[in-house]
């Protein structure tokens, strides 16, 4: 009996090295190039440590645990001239981080309201806020700075004539003075307005699921305020109610006791939001109008006030358009956060300034510098590439 046998597949012919070949071209030119990349940075690591070894300047990370011996003006954490240059450098970069994370969320409410404004119907208030993002965007960031710095340090009054708007609270050249809440309880109030906070988000994810499978809408509005009462009420009463509030006084010729904010860091913080709210505003506008018109009319045809038009039909369509150049912004607010050095604000670039002045150290401070800025700002790209992909359309 025949066997019959199925045909093998025909096997692809060998692939020869020719150079008429496009892809064999395309290897080798990106080999060359990988080859003249790696003799360039070598070339220049080389010489950088010759040129540092003929000067007898030590290369190294090794100074950042030796003892710093400078004062910082503002320290959200404990640190003395006996710390090291690492726990300085720390000191630096956590003030940059509370800068950039505040200016961002001003920026972000004081731009969206005037992006806003630039579409409303009123004719005076169109103006004023076109007028407004033309002003603030057209004059350098430096020179607002110096401005704002100005205003704060020159046309306000010393200590002794400060102004007294509220009780508790001090305006003079010398920063802001408000009440400080201080004890053990502090922490545990926090940690319960972050619970608080958390489980909101959490409560409002379930909410939203839950009105689509139903059609009922929950109370999240009251849910939240209760909760924001509750938790920190609650971790004051477990931590055993210890709280106090210190007062600033008067004594010689400054403050003592409360919570300050200081001319640099409020003349930074204005510079930096009055700024980027002018980008941010026309990111929004261009967001808003790039929505069809016929979204407007469709939810005005179901009796929606126009308010409520904008925020449950047309803001959630435009967040599609405005997140990625928003991305933008936050990191071009963050950078631009490094111009604190011109008016004395110590963050990061400030305190490893004074550190490699100290130590001698640039290439390492200067690298710091700009890992430090590296990473924020892929953190924030990170986290902003996700949640333009939860929003995102998708297709079916």
């Amino acid at each position: 009996m025949a066997t019959t046998q199925k045909n093998a597949p025909a096997q692809a012919p060998r692939r020869r090295l020719n150079w008429n070949d496009p892809g064999v071209r395309a290897v080798v030119y990106q080999v060359v190039a990988l080859v003249l990349v790696a003799l360039a940075a070598w070339f220049l690591v080389s010489n950088t440590l010759h040129n540092l070894a003929v000067r007898n300047i030590s290369t190294g990370f090794g100074f950042l645990g030796r003892e710093a011996g400078f004062a910082i003006g503002e320290t959200p954490i404990s640190y003395t001239p006996a710390d090291t240059y690492g726990r300085a450098i720390l000191v630096g970069l956590l003030n940059t981080l509370r800068v950039a994370v505040i200016g961002i969320v001003l920026a972000t409410l004081l731009g969206t309201l005037i992006g806003i404004g630039r579409l409303s119907k009123n004719w005076l208030v169109a103006r004023l806020t076109s007028m407004y993002v033309e002003v603030m965007r057209n004059v350098p960031l430096l020179l607002q700075l110096f401005f704002w710095y100005a205003l704060i340090t020159e046309n306000m009054p010393g200590p002794r004539q400060a102004h007294h708007p509220l009780p508790g609270v001090f305006i003079s050249n010398r920063g802001i003075k408000v009440p400080e809440a201080v004890g053990a309880s502090l922490d545990w109030i926090l940690a319960g307005l972050a619970v608080a906070i958390i489980a909101t988000l959490a409560l409002g994810h379930w909410a939203k699921k839950r009105q689509h499978a139903t059609g009922q809408v929950f109370p999240l509005g009251r849910a939240a305020i209760g909760l924001l009462i509750v938790c920190p009420l609650a971790g004051w009463l477990v931590s055993g109610m210890q709280l106090s509030l210190s007062l600033p006084e008067l004594k010689g010729f400054n403050f003592q006791g409360g919570l300050t904010l200081t001319p640099e860091f409020a003349a930074l913080l204005a510079g930096l939001v009055i700024y980027t709210s002018a980008f941010v505003a026309e990111v929004v506008r261009s967001g808003i109008q790039a929505v069809n018109s016929g979204q407007w009319e469709a939810a005005g045809a179901l009796g929606l006030r126009r308010s409520l038009v904008l925020r449950l039909v047309v803001l959630p369509q435009a967040l599609r358009v405005i997140i990625p150049p928003m991305t933008s912004q936050y990191l071009n607010l963050t950078k631009n956060s490094s111009l604190a050095v011109a008016i004395g604000y110590p963050d990061i670039v400030s305190v490893v300034n004074t550190t490699l002045n100290q130590t001698g150290q640039a290439i390492e401070g200067i690298l710091i510098i700009m890992g430090a800025y590296l990473t924020v700002s892929l953190s924030i790209s990170i986290f902003m590439n996700w949640y333009n992909k939860r929003i995102a359309l998708v297709e079916r």
